[in-house]
């Protein structure tokens, strides 16, 4: 494995990207850099490019080849994308939706060493996975889960079954797509939760979201995405604001803040 990148080194660095989804273009000439030991949230309404920008990250989607242009991930322009899995984590709504398997969330949990959906035949499970899986588990409070059919779960403990396999790899960046999309609210406040104790312990947090509220008091720096740019890009303390959110979303909307959590209410 690649060794851990420093403190403030850069996660991606990409510029004067153009991307298309399809023959739709997406970004024309972004350029953003995101650092380790910086967690950032990604916000902006439907549409804005969150999506796009998430593939350009985990090298679903590529840019177009150009002069002056380039995207780099750890500083490399080419990645292994079995390395890219070990140093980063990912938990999107897609992703979920995609991961069709009756396998035990015990299972589940285990795959990520193998990047399958579930377990087969031909995946040589060592005890140490197992120990490792059951751990995770344990720690965030969903080893009742082992044995149980992960399509006959709920949203949550879908999500949080998928948490633990993104966190097997002990990644030094978790990106997370829409934590609470989906969820009551018990299960997004303790979602929410357990995602500030990686925080804690050095991960890297990227979270893409269109809900301030879901800006955990760890993240320090938020970027705002509007119809496929960045219009917006500083301290936490400093784009969250009321003037600021009500012309990302196009609407009038009051901005609180209390206990390190922001709220939004219509102005």
């Amino acid at each position: 494995m690649t060794d851990k990148v420093q403190t403030g080194a850069a996660i991606l660095d990409i510029k004067n990207a153009t991307v298309f989804r399809k023959h739709n273009k997406v970004f024309n000439n972004l350029s953003l850099e995101l650092k380790s030991g910086e967690s950032t949230a990604i916000l902006g309404p439907n549409g804005a490019g969150k999506t796009t920008f998430l593939k350009l990250l985990t090298r679903e989607l590529y840019p177009v080849v150009k002069p002056d242009s380039h995207l780099r991930i750890f500083g490399n322009d080419r990645v292994n994308i079995w390395q890219l899995r070990e140093r980063i984590g990912v938990v999107s709504h897609e992703f979920q939706s995609a991961y069709e398997t009756l396998a035990t969330g015990l299972d589940v949990v285990i795959s990520a060493w193998f990047g399958s959906v579930g377990l087969h035949a031909h995946n040589q499970v060592s005890a140490a996975h197992i120990t490792q899986a059951r751990d995770l588990m344990e720690e965030l409070r969903i080893s009742d889960l082992q044995e149980k059919p992960f399509l006959h779960l709920s949203t949550g403990q879908q999500r949080r079954l998928l948490l633990a396999r993104a966190l097997m790899h002990q990644p030094e960046v978790l990106i997370f797509d829409e934590p609470t999309n989906g969820l009551d609210m018990s299960a997004g406040f303790q979602l929410l939760n357990d995602i500030r104790k990686f925080c804690k312990r050095g991960v890297t947090l990227i979270l893409v979201t269109h809900h301030i509220q879901e800006i955990i008091p760890e993240i320090e720096r938020v970027i705002f995405l509007k119809n496929g740019e960045v219009v917006g890009d500083g301290k936490k303390e400093q784009q969250v604001s009321s003037k600021n959110i009500s012309r990302l979303y196009d609407y009038p909307i009051q901005v609180n803040l209390q206990n390190g959590y922001y709220t939004a209410n219509p102005a």
